[in-house]
């Protein structure tokens, strides 16, 4: 079983003296519980894992009887350092109010407890840091797999990564597509939708924004205006409430409308979204054409590249310190904008869709980027690129 980048991070900071809770974030069926699972194997420290959601009308009084019962552990056995570990911890109402009633009471004791916490929902865990815990934690963002990792660990080609994605827990699947498209729908994305994003926020069409994830998973790598989107969509709404529920998509790294790269703010908010999925398993859950059927079309396989690649970067944004857009005026695009610290990067894909194109070079022109970059035919080959480190762009 191989051991992600973030297994590093972890461990060295459960090593260091007690400062901070240690707050793992991600999107489901990344591996987050097993990463835990493999830093206390590794570590000497004696720890406890709970789960919230294993504990049939759990109230978030519940922490602080799971958290004194650490603490009679440590007397007990007469330990220097423990380790506490909750997962799904956003389940329980008001958690963060109790999680620092007991961590400041830990500190002021001068008692040695060190805390992690794990959460798929991130609009309620961050709510919940924002409210309670100011000062008191540091975030480990875990994103989705890598090609590399898919690679190492099962096996995966170019071709396999940019049809099937980086869930690991479908890798096994994909010898039967249909199988694999029915646990993506049934296990990975009804579970994010109702419990990552239902959860989260007071959504009054749920409908609304289901239909809204299935044609923004189906268009990614597409610039389509929402009003465009309306028009297709059986559930009233306007475009506010779409915008509205894509930030909440996006927010749940499920799927994201990248904007028009401008050089003032209201020109990028007022652009038609680019819509693009944080992992293309999410398209290709809802693909009427097979593995196969989707290799011999051209086009098809175009876009699916482009939506690999900025599934990619979208990923990779946070914890780069990016921002990502793309950039186009009449005929001419750039498919992806990188920006840092006021540095920009323009990306452009050319694996059959489009054949000609002088976007870069106007681009070019116009903002005089760091660097710009073609990937795909005549540039750095796609495989290249999805296994590079993206700050050597910069």
């Amino acid at each position: 079983m191989i051991k992600r980048i973030y297994y590093q991070t972890v461990i060295n900071r459960l090593k260091e003296p007690r400062m901070f809770i240690q707050v793992l974030l991600g999107p489901r069926q990344i591996g987050k519980s097993t990463l835990i699972d493999q830093v206390t194997e590794d570590l000497t420290i004696p720890y406890t894992t709970y789960q919230a959601d294993a504990v049939p009308g759990a109230t978030a009084e519940w922490i602080s009887d799971i958290w004194e019962s650490e603490r009679m552990k440590m007397a007990t056995n007469q330990e220097s350092e423990r380790l506490l570990v909750i997962d799904e911890i956003q389940k329980l109402t008001n958690w963060s109010e109790f999680v620092k009633k007991e961590w400041d009471r830990d500190s002021r004791e001068k008692r040695n407890l060190k805390v992690v916490i794990l959460g798929s929902s991130r609009l309620l865990i961050q709510k919940g840091l924002t409210e309670s815990l100011s000062g008191r934690y540091e975030l480990i963002r875990m994103g989705h797999w890598t090609l590399k990792e898919m690679n190492d660990a099962f096996g995966f080609d170019i071709d396999e990564y940019i049809y099937f994605g980086g869930y690991p827990g479908t890798a096994p699947l994909i010898s039967d597509e249909t199988r694999w498209k029915n646990y993506m729908r049934d296990s990975i994305i009804e579970s994010a939708i109702s419990k990552d994003v239902l959860m989260t926020t007071n959504i009054y069409k749920p409908v609304l924004l289901r239909q809204l994830f299935e044609l923004g998973c189906f268009y990614s790598g597409e610039m389509i205006s929402l009003n465009k989107i309306l028009g297709q969509l059986q559930d009233a709404g306007n475009v506010t409430t779409l915008a509205n529920y894509l930030h909440v998509l996006d927010e749940s790294k499920l799927l994201v409308g990248l904007q028009k790269y401008a050089n003032d703010n209201a020109r990028k908010y007022s652009s038609i979204p680019k819509f693009q999925v944080y992992n293309n398993a999410l398209r290709n859950a809802y693909s009427s054409l097979t593995f196969e059927e989707s290799k011999k079309n051209r086009e098809i396989w175009g876009r699916l590249t482009e939506s690999a690649i900025g599934a990619y970067l979208v990923g990779e944004a946070e914890s780069h310190s990016m921002k990502i857009y793309y950039w186009r005026e009449k005929s001419d695009e750039v498919d992806f904008v990188l920006e840092k610290n006021k540095k920009l990067v323009g990306i452009e894909v050319k694996s059959g869709k489009r054949t000609t194109n002088k976007g870069l070079q106007i681009f070019r022109e116009q903002f005089k980027p760091q660097n710009t970059l073609v990937v795909g035919s005549g540039g750095l080959p796609v495989e290249d690129f999805l296994k590079m480190d993206v700050d050597l762009l910069f």
